[in-house]
């Protein structure tokens, strides 16, 4: 059994633009509220797909509160349905979006995320309903699976080609995963860290695309309060407890977001708790909607001392997309999406963020939001998704139809040591 289920938050991107491009003018600030950037026109597709979108089982689509994963379908869902694409959505009941969502199991079930009884009903039930269209003659183009392990490993079972987003770090564990199972389908990763270190072998089949935000939804906040923002799980490596000692010495006021997920409860009580007194330092426990917005955009900062490698850290393009700027240690993709100087500072250590605190005035809300508008925008990743359809979809493995006899199927032949069974062994000459 897998000891952690890819459920960290999202978190980087592809290699985006240079220094200079961030530094785009703030023209037009005023009267609008995308930070001087006219929302993207969705263009309608002219070759229409029919995706099968697999969400996890745990959370629903999108989610009440935490739940990176169930944030990027939901918008990824709704701008593929907005650009004429036919979309059916497998997640949990109460889920919502403009594609056609088809909920599997009886109940969602966000206290056991990673249990394999789940999983494994969700994705054999989704997989039943793929299957049924295909012999009812509409199949699916591609299935997009963001649900975890157990899609992927079963995918060469399956007719209609997927293509598996990677959504958490790599370990000795899920490397070993990956690197039995990646052929199994076309893989995304959500940033080069992320990708970088993985195995070889996906390496090099793999693509990058980040993790979307619809701009539009964000306020630009041009004016900021005093506080400073940390906001995510209360795990040592996420650095709840350094956020809280930058700010002390910084001597500022810290806001403190997010779940005390189960597991969690001994170290939000020994290193955060202590701390807590609603004046230095407050928790407001998880956010959501309006009330996570203006948290994120009236901070003067967000604070992400991490000390992991964070696969992409969706956190820190929703506190540009609001025109707060980024304080973070030097770790996973905060390489990729903090420009120091432009949109935040990369640091060192806490003595260095606190430091750097005084710096943040120095920095434009506008040019921050801009930074990832020009490379995260729901428009902008979806167009990025559509294309990796169409080349998982022109592989030849499409719904109801196996590589013909003698011809190998791709996604076996590539696993070593597994035979294919659909090729054809030459047989014997009988005398």
């Amino acid at each position: 059994m897998l000891p952690s289920h890819p459920r960290a938050e999202l978190d980087a991107t592809a290699d985006g633009p240079g220094v200079a491009a961030l530094a785009l003018p703030n023209a037009r600030r005023a009267g609008t509220n995308i930070g001087g950037l006219r929302p993207l026109r969705a263009k309608r597709a002219p070759h229409p797909l029919r995706v099968a979108m697999l969400a996890p089982p745990w959370i629903t689509v999108p989610p009440p509160g935490y739940g990176g994963i169930e944030a990027v379908v939901a918008d990824l869902c709704d701008e593929l349905v907005r650009v004429g694409h036919d979309v059916t959505l497998f997640a949990c009941p109460g889920s919502h979006s403009l594609a056609t969502v088809r909920p599997l199991l009886a109940d969602a079930h966000p206290d056991e995320i990673g249990s394999a009884l789940y999983e494994a009903d969700h994705v054999a039930a989704a997989f039943a309903e793929i299957d049924a269209a295909a012999a009812a003659g509409t199949p699916f183009d591609v299935v997009h699976d963001h649900s975890g392990f157990a899609a992927l490993a079963m995918a060469d079972r399956l007719d209609t080609p997927m293509l598996h987003t990677l959504h958490g770090p790599f370990t000795p564990q899920t490397t070993a995963f990956y690197q039995r199972h990646h052929a199994n389908a076309s893989i995304v990763a959500i940033s080069a860290t992320q990708l970088a270190t993985g195995p070889a072998a996906l390496r090099a089949s793999a693509r990058v695309i980040p993790n979307p935000i619809r701009i539009s939804a964000w306020p630009l906040e041009l004016e900021h309060d005093d506080y400073l923002l940390w906001i995510g799980r209360m795990t040592e490596e996420k650095g709840p407890h350094r956020a809280i000692d930058v700010a002390a010495r910084a001597g500022r006021r810290l806001v403190l977001a997010g779940p005390v997920q189960p597991g969690q409860e001994t170290f939000f009580r020994e290193h955060v708790a202590p701390h807590v007194d609603d004046d230095r330092v407050r928790y407001v426990g998880e956010v959501a909607g309006v009330e996570k917005q203006r948290l994120f955009g009236r901070a003067a900062g967000m604070l992400m001392p991490i000390r992991w490698c964070e696969p992409f850290g969706m956190v820190m393009i929703e506190a540009l997309a609001a025109g707060t700027p980024v304080l973070a240690f030097p770790e996973g993709a905060a390489t990729e999406i903090v420009v120091s100087g432009h949109n935040g500072f990369l640091v060192d250590d806490e003595r260095e963020m606190a430091a750097a605190v005084e710096r943040l005035g120095e920095l434009d809300p506008a040019t921050c939001r801009a930074s990832v508008a020009s490379r995260f925008d729901t428009a902008e990743v979806t167009a990025e998704y559509v294309r990796a359809y169409q080349a998982v979809a022109g592989m030849g493995l499409r719904a109801g139809r196996r590589p013909a006899p003698g011809v190998p199927d791709p996604r076996r032949a590539a696993r070593p040591g597994v035979p294919d069974p659909f090729r054809v062994a030459a047989r014997p000459a009988t005398a």
